[in-house]
């Protein structure tokens, strides 16, 4: 169980780290659209006052300004971030869990409330994977583009899916940890990690 448990969390990892280098992109970009739509409003300003005028309208020629289809480049990369740092979160037992009431509860139930909560949670991610896979499918075959930068609308749901279906077998691991665990007695994945309140 230990080297099954060890492959998982590399594959999260793995999957944490492309998030983490597609948000960092996506910062960098947004960081760069932000200054580049106020640079051009200045120059439009400089150009209107007619100072400057010809260098600046020189750099609006060049181009400087918004980087254009960033809000469509946001949207399809948010959405495989989300998925991509979902596996990680699920196998260190980071969710947020609102344990309020189940402190009072003996151990013994609250292991059997861990095997629930990860039967469940494991049941929405396959659900969802499933759900963006047919929707995939529904926009390869429209061929459906988006609107400024007309890249296929497909490709954001294949990232998304990578994500997801990474996010569900994970999910689906932990169901079979957390049985293991109540069948043994022996923690593998410990709850202490998450986020509690």
């Amino acid at each position: 169980m230990a080297g099954l448990h060890r492959i998982v969390l590399g594959l999260a990892r793995l999957m944490a780290l492309a998030g983490g280098a597609v948000l960092t992109v996506l910062i960098v970009m947004v960081c760069l659209s932000i200054i580049g739509r106020a640079g051009n409003s200045l120059l439009h300003a400089l150009v209107a006052v007619d100072v400057m005028a010809g260098a600046a309208q020189g750099l609006i020629d060049a181009g400087v300004g918004a980087i254009r289809g960033d809000f469509e480049l946001v949207e399809a990369g948010m959405a495989f971030c989300i998925f991509a740092f979902l596996p990680f979160c699920t196998v260190t037992g980071g969710h947020a869990s609102v344990d309020v009431f189940t402190n009072f509860l003996p151990g013994s139930v609250n292991r059997v409330l861990d095997v629930l909560i990860a039967i469940l949670f494991a049941a929405v991610m396959v659900v969802i994977a499933v759900q963006l896979e047919e929707g995939m499918a529904r926009k390869i075959s429209s061929g459906q583009t988006t609107l400024l930068l007309e890249f296929p609308v497909w490709w954001a749901y294949a990232a998304s899916l990578v994500g997801a279906a990474a996010s569900a077998v994970v999910a689906c691991y932990l169901v079979v940890v957390r049985v293991y665990e109540i069948v043994t007695g022996r923690v593998i994945v410990p709850n202490a990690v998450g986020a509690d309140h």
